[in-house]
């Protein structure tokens, strides 16, 4: 039998599965619970047919852990630990532990991390600015494992449960603010080129500069990585500047703390020289010195969200929307002001 004479209706058994492969149906049920012990071509020649055949794992498997699987591409700020406690107030709630990696700053993760999913049968998956390619989304999918992923760093593929923010909505009203306040020269900091959310702000940043029929100066426009370091470097190109910015948006609360820096070393000050604006509305904003105007992504309610969603999904549950995008807002402290006299 080969695997083009499988239909997907009738379903086909774990026996006519292994047949199709060329494999015994105990390797079958290995690949089926994600066992380690297969070789990796075999692996995937049971998991096309699988994907091929619609083979779903049979209801009268074990049911899913007591288990919330979360996974960041990378684990180390305080944006991440908003993430975190979002999880966890779903989990708490529902009796759930959270399962927490990291996949080393790749935005897929790696079959390894894949297969522990598989072996755990956790009760749902949420994927920080992670993806899973298509081969990935079939082994989960087949073995009735929900997934969503919260802040796509790109477009989910079709079907895929996705929580988001008003990214673009966000980089409007930040840059609406300071031009509210007389700022003509605005820099942009963003994040990196590769991720939606930075292009989306920057769009907003944009689009807030053409309808005030201002020109976009693309020497104001630098390139971060969402990091305190890429926020002083640029700030320290963009302040060096014979024509330096009256303000810079920069594109998320930790680059924000970068241009301080950048702006004390220079001998100017926040917000009588230079106005500055964040993103995401960090518990650290309120704390440093003047506090930071920035527009609040709700990361909590964002992580909750998802968490409810994949829960939701693995008890069967059919959500009225899949792709959910949470509304920012703008939050007005004592970082921006009118530009200095003259400028």
């Amino acid at each position: 039998m080969s695997a083009a004479e499988l239909e997907p209706d009738p379903a086909p058994t774990l026996s006519e599965i292994a047949r199709a492969a060329g494999v015994s149906a105990p390797t079958v049920s290995k690949v089926l619970n994600g066992r380690a012990d297969v070789a990796p071509a075999t692996r995937a020649k049971v998991e096309e047919i699988l994907r091929r055949t619609g083979y779903q794992r049979r209801r009268t498997a074990a049911p899913p852990s007591r288990l919330l699987d979360l996974v960041f591409h990378q684990l180390d700020s305080a944006w991440a630990m908003e993430v975190i406690r979002g999880v966890e107030n779903v989990a708490r709630d529902e009796g759930l532990s959270v399962v927490l990696s990291e996949s080393a700053g790749r935005l897929t993760p790696g079959q390894t991390w894949v297969d522990g999913v598989l072996a755990r049968r956790p009760a749902g998956v949420v994927l920080v600015l992670s993806e899973l390619d298509a081969a990935q989304r079939d082994q989960l999918t087949s073995r009735d494992i929900p997934f969503v992923v919260l802040d796509p760093a790109g477009d989910p593929a079709e079907g895929v449960p996705a929580v988001g923010t008003g990214n673009w909505q966000g980089g409007l009203a930040a840059t609406r603010h300071l031009l509210d306040l007389g700022h003509r020269r605005i820099g942009m900091i963003s994040g990196p080129s590769g991720m939606m959310c930075s292009r989306a702000r920057i769009d907003g940043y944009r689009t807030a500069l053409g309808t005030a029929r201002l020109p976009v100066d693309p020497e104001l426009i630098l390139e971060g990585n969402f990091h305190h370091e890429a926020g002083y470097a640029a700030a320290r190109t963009l302040l060096t500047r014979p024509d330096r910015p009256t303000a810079i948006f920069a594109g998320n609360d930790l680059q924000a703390l970068g241009v301080y820096e950048a702006a004390r070393e220079l001998g100017l000050r926040v917000p009588e020289d230079l106005s500055v604006v964040g993103f995401d509305d960090l518990p650290l904003a309120r704390w440093v010195g003047p506090p930071l105007t920035t527009v609040r992504q709700p990361l909590v309610e964002m992580a909750e969200t998802a968490a409810r969603l994949a829960i939701g999904l693995g008890r069967g549950e059919h959500p009225s929307a899949t792709r959910v995008d949470l509304a920012t807002s703008l939050v007005v402290r004592a970082s921006t002001a009118p530009p200095p006299a003259g400028d």
